[in-house]
């Protein structure tokens, strides 16, 4: 049994405003899953709904296939959403204590806990002394004390400094070394094409790509080719080639070929063709460029 959540044909309106478009997917155990795409696709509305605090206008979803209620299995989730909230004059290990209190879970786990996120030699100084980076690897810990099924969260990384930034996306993979499956939304490539396994592309609400993040980031190379002349028939004279797997005009003097060939041939057969090149680069598509693509479509 390997699916934590399935949701299936989710619609979410406020008011007359549509927000998620018959979003479907579903999360597997052992996968640190990436939820990408703009401010403003739909990523938190999707969370919230997962965690039920915010009600589909349409659509249904589902926990351990339907073997568990949505309240049983919320006691397998951790989830940092929001930024963190603690007595800011308690020292970590107080605090935790008090969540520990709060969901009525045992305070065994907090110093291993402390540990895994780097602050055990820090779980006696006040959160008022924690930089912005402690405080959210302080609130992971907290979300991890119940030691979820589930880590779902939201741009943890958001207004972090370089090294803070650092310190969570080293913590993720160790976290999913554990066992514990992740759902981080972000807007950030880098940070999903460095800490996640599977993307989940959303763009206006509508999920446009679902699958391995290697899926996207090994994409085909190409080459950049720029000449003088007209672009749209430069392109059908190269797609002749039949070792030419994809040419497309990307600009008035510019082309993108996805083939075989190496440079100095591609460029030896253009030239026999009648075709010069005054440029030519080959290029590895970056998750960049196919999350461009494919929130262009």
């Amino acid at each position: 049994m390997n699916e934590l959540v399935s949701l299936h044909a989710i619609n979410k309106k406020y008011g007359k405003r549509q927000v998620l478009h018959n979003v479907s997917f579903t999360i597997e155990r052992g996968e640190v899953y990436g939820l990408l795409g703009p401010n403003g696709s739909g990523k938190s509305t999707t969370l919230g709904i997962i965690l039920n605090v915010v009600s589909a206008t349409s659509g249904t979803y589902e926990w351990f296939q339907g073997r568990q209620t949505v309240q049983q299995a919320l006691k397998k989730v951790g989830a940092l959403i929001e930024r963190p909230n603690f007595y800011p004059y308690l020292s970590a290990w107080d605090n935790l204590k008090i969540v520990c209190l709060i969901k009525e879970i045992s305070s065994a786990a907090i110093d291993e806990k402390l540990k895994l996120v780097g602050l055990f030699d820090r779980r006696n100084d006040a959160f008022k002394t924690y930089s912005l980076g402690m405080k959210q690897r302080l609130a992971i810990a907290s979300a991890l004390l119940n030691n979820p099924e589930l880590l779902i969260l939201d741009e943890p990384t958001n207004g972090l400094d370089p090294e803070g930034i650092r310190h969570i996306r080293d913590l993720i993979p160790q976290i999913a070394s554990q066992g514990t499956t992740i759902l981080l939304a972000s807007h950030l490539l880098d940070e999903v094409e460095k800490t996640c396994s599977r993307v989940l592309i959303l763009k206006e609400g509508h999920l446009l790509f679902d699958g391995p993040v290697s899926a996207v980031r090994n994409a085909p190379s190409y080459f950049e080719i720029g000449f003088e002349g007209n672009a749209e028939q430069v392109c059908s004279i190269i797609s002749r080639n039949p070792a030419v797997a994809r040419a497309k005009v990307m600009a008035p003097n510019r082309i993108h070929v996805e083939t075989e060939l190496t440079g100095a041939a591609l460029n030896a057969w253009a030239n026999q063709q009648g075709v010069v090149f005054n440029h030519l680069v080959y290029k590895q598509q970056s998750l960049e460029d196919q999350f461009l693509a494919i929130t262009k479509q």
